[in-house]
Formats: C-alpha cells, sequence, structure tokens
C-alpha cells in the first residue's frame, strides 16, 4: 500500500520500550512483505504474538484440475455456485496456475467461530452482493457493493456480514498488489493522471484491542492445506501500528474511467497490478466521440495472457447473452474480439452502463472441476456467424 497509515498507540522510537500503562512492555512485531525489502508495518501487541499452544489438525484444499492445459474460451455462470454457510467452505476456485487463484464465493453468515489467516498469497476480494465489515488485527474496514478489499498475506482476519445474500469474486495472488507503477511519481505519490488517487482508499479504523487468554482457533491457508491452529491470546490485540502494509478498500465506483476519439485499449482501465497479472475495472464511461469511432472493443489475440472477466452489472455491450455473475475465459493462443453482430449496434452509442472486473494473467489458467460444473458449454463456439 503506497500510503503510510497509523492506528492507535506506539512508541515514538521503533524497536525500543513500550511500557503498559500497569506494568510490563507491550511487544513489538513486525509484518511486512518480500523480506525486510517490501512494504511494512510494526505492531504493538499486549500478548506475545506468538503463543501456539496446539495444532489440531491439517487437511488439503487444492484445487482439482479439470482441464490443465486449456485452449477453450469458456463462460462461467457465477450465480449458479450455491451458497454456504461457512466463509471458507463457500470459497470455491475457478481458476489457477502457479501465480494465483481466481474463485467465486456465496457466504451466507459471518466468519466468527474462528479467524483466518492466508500465510501464502495477499487477497482481492471483491463485494458483488453484500454489505458488512472486514474485521482485522490491524482495524476494521467497513465494505459494500462494488468495493475491492485488498487483504496482505499473513493479515488475521474475520468478516460480519450484515447481510445474508452475499456474492464475492477474490483472487489470492502470490505477489503482492500494488496499484499501477505508470500512476505514481518516484516517491509513490499517486500522479494528476490516475483514474484515482489516495482519497479513495477506504482505510482501516475502529482498532480492536481485546486482552484475553483462552482457546482461539485460526485456520491458516499455507501451501494448500489448511491448518488449525489453537492460539493462547485473542489474535486482535494490538494496541497501536504504523507503516505501509495493512489492508484497504477502494470502490470501483471512485474509479475514474479514461476516454479518448477512438477505443481505448484495456490497461486505461488498469487498478492493480502485480509481477504476474492485472486487474482492470471496467466502469460506466462515455463512449469514444471520434465521428466514425466503434466503440465495440476491436479483435485482438491473447498471445501473452489469458483474459477474464467477471461481469458485475449494466449491458455489455461487447456480449450476447451475458448477465450478473458471469465469467468468461479467453485463453492465450486464439484471437478473441466482440459477438457477431456488437461491433455495428455499438456504432453511434456514446455512453455505457456496464461494471465488471478483468483479470489478465500472464501465464495460462488452468480450469478446476468446480468451475466445470458453471460452465455454460457453448461459449467457445458464440463467434461463428
Amino acid at each position: 500500500m503506497p500510503l503510510y497509515h497509523k492506528l492507535g498507540n506506539f512508541p515514538q522510537k521503533r524497536h525500543t520500550q513500550f511500557e503498559k500503562p500497569n506494568g510490563g512492555l507491550y511487544y513489538e512485531q513486525l509484518f511486512g512483505t518480500e523480506g525486510f525489502h517490501g512494504h511494512s508495518s510494526l505492531l504493538y501487541h499486549v500478548h506475545r504474538p506468538t503463543q501456539i499452544k496446539e495444532i489440531t489438525k491439517s487437511y488439503s484444499v487444492e484445487p482439482k484440475i479439470a482441464i490443465g492445459k486449456n485452449i477453450k474460451s469458456l463462460l462461467l455462470k457465477g450465480f449458479e455456485l450455491k451458497p454456504e454457510d461457512d466463509f471458507l467452505d463457500s470459497r470455491k476456485p475457478m481458476l489457477v496456475n502457479k501465480d494465483c487463484t481466481i474463485g467465486l464465493a456465496a457466504p451466507r453468515q459471518s466468519l466468527r467461530n474462528y479467524f483466518y489467516k492466508n500465510a501464502d498469497a495477499d487477497e482481492m476480494i471483491f463485494i458483488h452482493k453484500g454489505k458488512g465489515k472486514l474485521r482485522t488485527m490491524m482495524g476494521n474496514i467497513p465494505f459494500q457493493y462494488g468495493d475491492y478489499l485488498i487483504i496482505p498475506r499473513g493479515m488475521i482476519y474475520q468478516i460480519d456480514f450484515e447481510t445474508s445474500e452475499n456474492r464475492l469474486f477474490y483472487v489470492e495472488s502470490f505477489a503482492p498488489f500494488y496499484t499501477p507503477k505508470r500512476y505514481k511519481n518516484d516517491s509513490g505519490q499517486h500522479l494528476e493522471h490516475a483514474p484515482f488517487c489516495e482519497r479513495d482508499f477506504i482505510l482501516p479504523t475502529e482498532l480492536e484491542t481485546h486482552d484475553e487468554k483462552g482457546d482461539f482457533l485460526i485456520k491458516i491457508k499455507k501451501e494448500g492445506m489448511i491448518h488449525e491452529i489453537i492460539y493462547a491470546t485473542h489474535p486482535f490485540d494490538v494496541v497501536g501500528w504504523d507503516g505501509y502494509n495493512f489492508p484497504y478498500g477502494f470502490s470501483i465506483h471512485n474509479f475514474e474511467p479514461i476516454t479518448g476519439r477512438v477505443h481505448q485499449p484495456p490497461p486505461v482501465h488498469q487498478t492493480f497490478e502485480t509481477s504476474t497479472f492485472v486487474v482492470c475495472s471496467f466502469v460506466p464511461r462515455l463512449y469514444d466521440y471520434h465521428p466514425k469511432a466503434i466503440p465495440a472493443p476491436y479483435n485482438h489475440s491473447n498471445i501473452d495472457s489469458d483474459e477474464v472477466l467477471y461481469y458485475v452489472d449494466g449491458d455489455f455491450m461487447s456480449r450476447n447473452n451475458i448477465e450478473q455473475g458471469h465469467i468468461t475465459l479467453h485463453p492465450k493462443g486464439i484471437p478473441h474480439g466482440p459477438a457477431p453482430g456488437a461491433m455495428e449496434r455499438s456504432i453511434g452509442q456514446t455512453i455505457t452502463h456496464e461494471l465488471a472486473v478483468m483479470v489478465d494473467t500472464f501465464r495460462p489458467l488452468m480450469v478446476t472441476e468446480e468451475a466445470m460444473g458453471l460452465d455454460d458449454g457453448q461459449y467457445y463456439k458464440s463467434w461463428v456467424d
């Protein structure tokens, strides 16, 4: 996160004694990424954050692959995913490679019976349906329809839902999420041409500090396994922290589209980047205004990346028969473009109200068995006249 933030109380000088009001010392923890090179924060705990009482069980949650080497364009009907009560049980991987996992979730209930930590991957959770609060050891973040939640790896969290109908699109990334470099100056501040700025970030507030001992279940995901671990103290016992590594939110509705006289390429929609894929936001915008403009995207070859589009809302002018919650996969190796009739239909149109999230991966994606259960089976033929 290219922004300094702080909550609660901490000493003026790092790595020095920080005394409790009634005696004793708080316990400092460096919460960093990419070794000691990436973004980091310093947290101060009431209790030592290292107290593990027991590891009760471990079990595999590795995705089951249906297609390992894929050339077929797919359409997945995401809203056909059946809701489940438990947050982790509801998360279903759809598309995976060595760099990321792209999935869907439809949890009915809040995550309150245990805490969760992804030890391997940063998480991006897009809120398609639902409202509530992300609760973390570094503070809480309210969320609603259209919000991205960026949760760094190693973050202990729970989620409170105010709603029972919740639809989430998520990406687990083994490389950190950043905002695009071209939006920022050398010191990391967002520039004037960027489609959003620091004011748009939803920063953690309402730091919970629990001074409790007992048995606290944390489910930790690591190397395709869930390890159930009992901590001796409440994991939300931080009294203060400061730094650059923390969870945050960003609303897709605050992305300001970049338009032009002719059709603009997908990078103008870029919202996040990693070293292995990018995330773009397609939002309501004016169409191209050259007198001979064709608003529909031109045909293009997927030579270097697999393209995943998650359709959120509005009228998706480049496709036919697309509905909310659908996912399309356009794999590398074959070109794709607007559906038959979409190019002609777009001419003369002046505005779009579409809302979608795109993930372009630089390595091919494998298709899971869960995804095949949502596949319409015909999408790859949809360009035939």
